[in-house]
């Protein structure tokens, strides 16, 4: 009786949610304690908005498709065993759940289910992943190799191994933010016992030629570790092709819940790793937890549509990105578009603005939610670190803004998008005194500043 009740709560919720794909921007009504229902008026952190801002910052979390909530609730409803419980259906159906949800995981990068264990996100599996290898290596292989634009949870992993004595080389990449082969090649040694290079970055979003890293990695027999979560459903992965023997996958950044992501470990050649967690030794004791069955679910489900409907999203994202980046440079000059333009995911557009202080674009974009740079170091004033190690000049690094478009993004929004940027990069501008001296034909550049 209680739980009908409660369905009959859910009900209308799922229902809105289900009913458009702009699932993405629905106010919730319960969400916002400070919002004026009458006036339409959000207040949050004392920022004052006109409704909730357009979403455009898919690389820092993406919405849960509603196809996805709807194959999760009966996980939280009805079927809520332990899937570690094995005497009785409960316990059977929500094994049965998970163990469907990691073939179709499996399905979409092209591996054994077998190869795939559940974590809490793609931090953890990247720890696993780093940690775990060179912790069973440590007795022969005691060298990383990764690169100098990995997310924060890789370098930070790495930099830990240093204080245990394990050696880091952390690789420059070109100005496109591409890995030179050659620098790759030239920096394996004997005591070498794994690489580890992102596929897609989450802050330029250039795309790493995977097959060229795997295939060289291969002929020295070290292991390749990727941290996919910005890669998944969006680019096409293969295991094989690509000779990966690690990966980090996330489910909330392919449009499925947080909390739960996946690590891809080869069977043959087998790749070993210590285990991180203690534990009940749950996921064959890779990583000890209960397995949250909803959460499992929701992340094949995604992973499902991903596979069917990859093709479909990339030309809508393409389509968008360019009409984004078109819009702002017919009305905008000095524009520069951060890493490679050839090889990077369409759905994020990392941009500089001369002459317009980064911080003060973003809070004038109030209604349009973007960042200066990944969400787990945004919180720094500091230019990012990515852009750095591209040689980005630090005032440009300032200026940078990335926009994310997703599956549910729409024209409208991208319009929208393109006249509040444009207006605010303009009234910046009118404010600088650095503008006025460029329009005036004087090289910044050339002048010597002097301190008084």
């Amino acid at each position: 009786m209680a739980a009908a009740k409660h369905l009959s709560v859910v009900r209308p919720l799922l229902r809105r949610l289900s009913t458009s794909a702009s699932a993405a921007v629905v106010a919730d009504p319960i969400e916002s304690p400070s919002s004026d229902p009458d006036s339409g008026i959000v207040s949050m952190k004392g920022v004052k908005i006109s409704g909730r801002p357009l979403y455009l910052d898919m690389q820092a979390t993406s919405p849960v498709d509603p196809r996805v909530l709807d194959a999760m609730l009966p996980f939280y409803l009805s079927r809520f065993g332990n899937p570690h419980s094995r005497t009785h259906l409960y316990g059977w159906e929500s094994d049965a759940a998970v163990d469907q949800a990691r073939s179709q995981i499996a399905s979409l990068v092209n591996a054994n289910p077998k190869e795939l264990f559940f974590t809490s996100g793609a931090t953890e599996s990247n720890n696993i992943s780093i940690k775990g290898v060179m912790h069973f290596v440590s007795q022969s292989k005691r060298h990383v190799i990764t690169t100098q634009t990995e997310h924060k949870c890789v370098l930070d992993s790495c930099r830990y191994l240093q204080q245990q004595g394990f050696d880091v080389t952390y690789l420059p990449v070109r100005p496109d933010g591409l890995l030179d082969l050659e620098t790759l090649t030239a920096a394996f040694r004997p005591d070498t016992g794994l690489v580890s290079v992102m596929a897609v970055n989450n802050e330029i979003g250039v795309v790493q030629p995977m097959e060229d890293i795997g295939r060289i990695c291969r002929e020295r027999n070290v292991p390749f570790h990727t941290d996919a979560a910005q890669a998944l459903g969006k680019i096409p992965i293969d295991v094989d092709r690509m000779n990966i023997s690690l990966m980090s996958l996330s489910g909330h950044k392919v449009y499925g819940p947080k909390g739960i992501g996946a690590l891809y470990l080869r069977r043959r050649p087998r790749v070993r790793v210590e285990p991180q967690m203690s534990g009940g030794g749950q996921e064959r004791g890779i990583r000890s937890g209960t397995v949250p069955t909803p959460l499992v679910v929701g992340f094949g489900a995604a992973c499902e549509i991903a596979m069917k409907e990859m093709e479909y999203d990339n030309k809508h994202i393409s389509a968008l990105q360019e009409r984004l980046l078109n819009g702002i440079r017919e009305k905008l000059a000095g524009v520069v578009v951060n890493g490679s333009v050839e090889h990077r995911y369409p759905g994020n557009l990392n941009l500089s603005f001369a002459y317009v202080e980064g911080e003060s674009l973003l809070m004038g974009l109030k209604e349009v939610a973007v960042s200066s740079g990944s969400a787990c170091t945004s919180a720094s004033l500091e230019p990012s670190y990515v852009l750095r190690a591209l040689g980005v000049d630090e005032d440009m690094a300032h200026t940078s803004i990335r926009f994310g478009i997703g599956r549910f993004t729409t024209e409208a929004e991208i319009d929208r998008a393109i006249e509040l940027t444009v207006r605010q990069v303009e009234k910046l501008r009118e404010m600088s005194p650095l503008y006025e001296m460029v329009k005036e034909g004087i090289d910044i550049k050339s002048i010597q500043w002097s301190q008084h």
